[in-house]
């Protein structure tokens, strides 16, 4: 399901910013805050830890396990990762895109397999493609904005 916020963003003032942030259903932020917090709190408690109860030399010991954790952590290079998950993005996007239904494919096969020069075959293509037509209107109004904004209610679409 798309939630939709143009509305909103466009009449967004630069400190009421925060609030639509907060507002967003899809956010990032409502997707990672948990492990937001959990990275967040880790990373004090090692920080209170080394800085006020480590000895000299735990800390030392402490900096070389560090130290020694980052070698091995630059084996798998940050480029190849974020490559790997662009070619994921891109990949998802590319399928969504070859999926959306193209009426122009449809109404040559419709064209080519419903027979007959007369009127009732005319009448038979046009009321297939109109089919066609309403079932693209109706998936891209849940999914575009601008689409929604033109036909809002059923009444629009009729």
């Amino acid at each position: 399901m798309t939630v939709t916020y143009s509305s909103k963003v466009a009449n967004a003032t630069f400190l009421g910013f925060h609030r639509l942030l907060l507002r967003w259903k899809g956010s990032i932020y409502k997707l990672l805050y948990r492990e937001f917090i959990v990275f967040a709190t880790l990373y004090t408690a090692i920080s209170v830890l080394y800085r006020f109860f480590l000895t000299g030399s735990q800390k030392r010991f402490f900096e070389k396990l560090s130290i020694y954790c980052d070698k091995y952590a630059e084996q798998i290079p940050v480029t190849f990762v974020l490559g790997f998950y662009v070619t994921l993005v891109v990949n998802r996007w590319w399928n969504q895109f070859v999926n959306l239904p193209w009426p122009d494919r449809l109404m040559f096969l419709i064209s080519s397999c419903v027979q007959g020069r007369d009127e009732y075959g005319r009448l038979l293509r046009r009321t297939l493609m109109r089919y066609v037509n309403l079932t693209s209107l109706l998936i891209f109004r849940s999914v575009s904005t601008a689409v929604y904004k033109r036909f809002p209610t059923m009444d629009h679409v009729v």
